[in-house]
């Protein structure tokens, strides 16, 4: 049986762990191509390009819609277009996973401390959580941008570690994705690997974090 005993704080991942955000995203890279005259994407390939941030997400549909490596210079041209194409359609479509509002006021309540750890934009990331009414649980949150690196880099948890002043065993995260793993091992600390999210079409227990769970619901008995 894991043992999180020793926990104090929780970072959550936000696209593929709290909301499903793709039909959002799918909407404003389409929007973006159909501009540029290009081939529209799928929603089901949307869902295999997030994970990385917004500029990764539009390069990979460029290249996919291009058939080549776009330029650098071609993707910050394009940048400004998704970027309002997304701001059109935040919160129209994207929805909460099952059971999220109920995990989180429980934990809050238990007086866990709880972060945001996204690699979304951060001008985008509050209003969602504000959406959902979900904003007035997080003490901490970071997109993106908020610092010089995103994960899968260690930055974002080391961070909250040092603002909260938490030893590694004492602060978790919890993602869908192997950036969410791989930047809790190399934070070395605890790490809950969502199955039901966006992992590039990969099994998140191949990135072997501490516990797996298949439902949002299942956090709450691991942190009893």
């Amino acid at each position: 049986m894991t043992d999180f005993s020793q926990i104090k704080a929780v970072a959550f991942d936000l696209d593929g762990t709290l909301i499903d955000s793709v039909p959002d995203l799918a909407a404003a890279t389409n929007a973006t191509l159909q501009e540029l005259e290009l081939p529209l994407s799928t929603e089901l390939q949307v869902r295999s390009w997030v994970g990385n941030g917004a500029e990764m997400l539009m390069r990979r549909a460029l290249n996919f819609a291009l058939n080549t490596e776009v330029s650098d210079a071609k993707l910050a041209a394009c940048m400004p277009r998704f970027m309002h194409f997304y701001q059109q359609n935040l919160q129209q479509h994207s929805r909460l996973y099952d059971n999220v509002e109920q995990v989180l006021k429980t934990l809050h309540s238990a007086g866990y401390q709880l972060a945001i750890v996204t690699n979304k934009p951060f001008e985008f990331t509050v209003p969602l959580l504000k959406a959902f009414n979900l904003d007035s649980y997080f003490s901490i949150v970071l997109g993106g941008d908020s610092l010089a690196k995103m994960k899968p880099d260690p930055l974002p948890l080391t961070h909250i570690m040092q603002q909260w002043q938490l030893e590694p065993e004492q602060l978790l995260m919890v993602g869908d994705s192997k950036n969410d793993i791989l930047a809790a091992k190399a934070a070395a600390i605890g790490s809950i690997g969502l199955t039901y999210g966006y992992n590039y079409g990969e099994d998140i227990g191949l990135s072997c974090p501490t516990a797996v769970c298949e439902q949002f619901s299942e956090i709450s008995a691991l942190l009893k």
